[in-house]
């Protein structure tokens, strides 16, 4: 598990490999990430975007960008947290990712940015 806090927004994540949607012989591999984001300011926030940075080695980068997570743009008071889980796919089967999102203070809509810690994926069958 990995984590990282920015102006008191706590962002955790957790990566899972999954055997049975991936085909390394086809170049496919899939990860699933559990993120949390914890509000631990003293502001309410809403999550507007996301921006991801996605290393695949050996292979292109790629970034991603867009409203939300998973078709929601949570709102969060002190204290409170909101999970999701999402998923990547690599052609090496190794790689990372990382990057922020776009959130927003309800009370004044001062926008800023909230890091997303970078983290690793390998198919432990390429640890071997």
């Amino acid at each position: 598990m990995i984590a990282e806090v920015t102006q008191g927004i706590k962002v955790t994540v957790e990566t899972e490999y999954q055997p049975s949607y991936s085909n390394p012989t086809q170049y496919h591999h899939v990860f699933t990430y559990r993120i949390t984001i914890e509000n631990k300011s003293e502001f309410t926030i809403q999550l507007l975007r996301r921006h991801w940075l996605i290393s695949d080695a050996g292979f292109e980068s790629r970034e991603v960008e867009g409203e939300g997570v998973v078709g929601q743009q949570p709102v969060l008071e002190p204290g409170q947290s909101h999970q999701y889980v999402s998923g990547c796919n690599l052609k090496s089967g190794i790689g990372k990712m990382g990057g922020t999102y776009l959130m927003e203070r309800v009370m004044d809509g001062t926008q800023f940015f909230v890091v997303i810690p970078e983290f690793s994926m390998t198919d432990p069958h390429r640890l071997n």
